[in-house]
């Protein structure tokens, strides 16, 4: 080797430095390859949903400690993507008879405390064999969908079976507000008594603004984006679609970012502000 730096006019240590660079760049190279199959593989599990800065949760869950521009860089040179949420079209319809709740949320999609405020709202799903209704109930301070029902008509029976599926397993506080849009399902008489009967406050937005229930139209986009289905084979495989995104995926596994908490999924959320609101012994 020295002969040959002296045939070549090169420093000795010049060339070992050089060496020394070029076997760390090829383990920096290694590293960075072994990263990207870990996002490949979050990416993937996320039905192609996740961006970087959830990514970036999720690789900081595992115990990765990576710098959220390296995870951004990774994915725009490798063009691996987040999904983009197509818009959700208005399904409900209001019924001019019908006296409207007032807005109790007035676009403050926000709650501090699990059972204190929710909204609800219905969608379609197209099959072969006809349409197919999803009604949810979603909890804000979580953001964990906890009532939801699905049939071939969106009646009021729909909302209120959500309804009361919500009240059977999220722990509802007297006064909580259900904040909906004005369609004709949720100012029937069926609803309005099934909030009476369960100590909740109505409240709703006004007609054709979707802004007033953003949040729950959002979570449509969503379940869309993500399941990718255009068209279900049958009604069938669509509830079971939509029962393993709610109930497996984003319940329990996606990540949304919590002002206080951080990246948690909707259950871990309630755990934690449930145990922010249990007294002390």
């Amino acid at each position: 080797m020295a002969l040959l730096c002296r045939v070549m006019g090169i420093n000795r240590s010049s060339y070992y430095a050089w060496l020394v660079a070029r076997l760390a760049a090829a383990e920096r190279q290694c590293v960075e390859d072994e990263l990207t199959e870990e996002i490949r593989e979050i990416h993937a599990s996320s039905r192609g949903a996740y961006g970087a800065p959830r990514v970036h949760a999720a690789l900081r869950r595992k115990g990765h400690a990576v710098n959220r521009k390296k995870v951004e860089r990774i994915m725009r040179e490798r063009d691996i993507r987040g999904v983009t949420r197509r818009r959700h079209r208005h399904l409900t319809q209001q019924d001019t008879k019908a006296a409207p709740a007032p807005d109790l949320v007035g676009r403050d999609f926000t709650a501090t405390r699990p059972g204190t405020k929710l909204v609800g709202d219905i969608t379609y799903l197209p099959t072969i064999e006809g349409w197919w209704y999803l009604a949810t109930v979603i909890d804000l301070a979580t953001r964990e969908v906890i009532g939801y029902a699905m049939a071939g008509h969106h009646r009021a029976e729909l909302v209120t079976d959500a309804l009361r599926m919500a009240a059977g397993r999220g722990g509802l506080q007297p006064g909580c507000i259900m904040h909906t849009d004005r369609g004709s399902e949720y100012t029937s008489g069926e609803f309005r008594q099934e909030l009476r009967e369960l100590n909740l406050r109505q409240s709703m937005g006004r007609t054709g603004i979707c802004y007033d229930n953003a949040a729950a139209e959002s979570f449509f986009g969503l379940l869309k984006a993500e399941i990718g289905t255009a068209v279900w084979d049958s009604r069938e495989a669509a509830r079971a679609d939509v029962f393993h995104f709610i109930e497996v995926e984003y319940n329990r596994t996606r990540l949304r970012k919590h002002p206080e908490f951080g990246y948690l999924t909707p259950l871990e959320t309630r755990a934690r502000l449930q145990q922010d609101f249990t007294p002390a012994a």
